[in-house]
């Protein structure tokens, strides 16, 4: 670790043994959009405000929390929670101080059993190389093992099998395909730890969280932009994050409310148990391996103590204007009122992660004016309006029919293209295996997945255009499964209403303040 970051160790064992509780701010832990639903389960909102994350105080331990019953209840539509872990759930809400000391045995065999159930039944095999259908074989035995290893202490993970997939720029992004075993800890202790941190979590997080999308990020940073006086945002990206994870961060933010050690040392062995590549096995000294089901959840405690606290008990209060953040996973926006307040967040922001092992990645950082002045200020000097992107949306500055400020968004050109070409290569394959009416199918599919994210409001030019490249490719390569023509144009057509290709209409309306006027 480097010196800013033995430093901070220390202060944050200084900032522990402080008993004052300062800027406890409401109003941060609460989503702009004002339809927004709480967390489930939650208390008034006015609870949020004494948090101990900043206050430093000592949390007191949890008395009782082993004797939770074991029978099933309900929380939220279709999502069976077990009485233990709505207990668990009660128990952080009334105390925000609370350390559980008492979580392994929530890790039941049918909570085992469940998680391996909702596990992907065609996923790629790790290092142990056992398919689902391989481990169902005997399941209840092999579960009781699991348990039984758990419980003693005797569990150890096994390495993840590196692979790598193409990123967007071209680069190879690597992932971990844990083992089959491994795989069903980490949901099943996954979802023991998001019954506390759910709680903890702010309402401007969005990624990788039960009931959060990121439509509804969305809808958020339209609300801000629009009818906040924002003036300035920050683009802002974390260089490898996933890779830069300090381990000794992370294990002192989890022991803030985790008390089982039982529980810490799983962690720690998941965190530990390495890389196989190329038949041989690395260490891990840190980061979390994209592509495990745990590394979600720990890379938001990891980012709710580095950014989302900060931002939320200094940045906003120091501000000397109004200011505003978002963040899904690793992609976040600062929102300011004021230049000075974007600069200086700019500033203070690197020495920050640097304190904690992470880096700002500079090609990808940059501040931009934008809002409802920003269209007029740019024409005036004669300039385009600048723009940003966040979640595949292209941010732009434009009007309402009336003459209104109004923030469009449409398909990012990088992400279209991107599309496009995943596209054109799963056709020239699937000409090849598929019969006509099944690639028909299958094609229509993802132009359905596609459009559920993308159609959107103002985005109809680049959904159309998408949908018009993707006929003509899949003509293309349909024509060319054998030497003769499958397809004159019109039969293409009359077989694309046969699989009732879809139509390209608006299927998400992120617009809140019309949705709420129509309400």
């Amino acid at each position: 670790m480097v010196s800013k970051g033995k430093d901070s160790l220390d202060r944050w064992e200084k900032v522990k043994s402080r008993t004052s509780r300062t800027h406890a701010v409401r109003e941060s832990y609460n989503p702009i959009v004002p339809s927004k639903q709480a967390n489930e389960g939650s208390q008034a909102r006015g609870e949020r405000a004494h948090r101990p994350e900043e206050s430093g105080q000592e949390r007191g331990l949890a008395k009782g929390n082993a004797e939770q019953s074991p029978t099933t209840g309900t929380q939220g539509p279709g999502q069976k929670v077990s009485r233990g872990l709505i207990g668990v759930r009660q128990a952080a809400e009334r105390d925000r101080q609370l350390q559980f000391t008492a979580l392994l045995h929530h890790i039941t065999e049918q909570r085992l059993a469940d998680s391996f159930r909702g596990l992907r039944r065609d996923a790629a095999v790790g290092v142990d190389e056992v398919s689902w259908e391989q481990y169902a074989q005997g399941l209840e035995g092999r579960l009781s093992d699991l348990h039984s290893r758990i419980h003693r202490g005797s569990y150890r993970a096994q390495p993840s099998r590196r692979t790598h997939i193409a990123k967007e720029d071209g680069q190879m992004r690597p992932l971990g395909i844990s083992a089959l075993e491994d795989k069903i800890v980490q949901a099943a202790l996954s979802e023991v730890l998001n019954e506390i941190y759910e709680v903890d979590f702010m309402g401007f997080s969005y990624g990788f969280r039960p009931g959060r999308s990121k439509h509804q990020a969305l809808d958020a940073l339209w609300v801000g932009l629009v009818q906040q006086p924002i003036n300035w945002v920050l683009d802002m990206d974390i260089k490898g994050f996933s890779d830069q994870v300090n381990h000794q961060w992370l294990i002192k933010f989890l022991r803030h409310r985790i008390g089982d050690e039982r529980v810490i040392r799983l962690i720690i062995r998941m965190l530990k148990s390495g890389i196989m590549e190329d038949g041989l096995v690395k260490a891990s000294e840190r980061g979390t391996p994209q592509g495990s089901i745990l590394s979600p959840l720990l890379s938001n405690v990891y980012l709710h103590y580095v950014l989302d606290l900060w931002f939320s008990h200094r940045v906003k209060l120091q501000a000397r204007g109004e200011a505003y953040y978002f963040r899904f996973a690793d992609d976040f926006l600062a929102c300011f009122e004021n230049q000075e307040d974007a600069w200086g967040f700019r500033q203070r922001l690197e020495d920050r992660l640097e304190g904690f092992g992470l880096q700002v990645a500079e090609d990808k950082t940059r501040i931009i004016e934008f809002g409802r002045f920003a269209r007029e200020r740019a024409y005036k000097r004669g300039a385009k309006p600048e723009e940003f992107t966040f979640l595949g949306f292209t941010h732009y500055c434009g009007k309402t029919k009336r003459g209104y400020f109004k923030v469009k968004r449409r398909t990012s050109r990088k992400k279209l293209g991107i599309s496009l070409r995943n596209f054109t290569e799963w056709a020239k394959e699937a000409r090849r295996v598929l019969r006509k009416g099944e690639m028909l199918r299958q094609a229509r599919a993802r132009v359905i997945g596609h459009l559920n994210y993308y159609a959107i409001t103002d985005n109809a030019e680049r959904c159309g255009y998408y949908v018009y490249r993707v006929k003509h490719i899949l003509f293309k390569w349909l024509n060319r499964k054998s030497q003769r023509k499958a397809y004159t144009w019109q039969s293409f057509t009359q077989a694309l209403i046969w699989v009732k290709w879809p139509d390209l209409r608006i299927r998400k309306d992120l617009n809140p303040c019309r949705r709420a006027e129509a309400h």
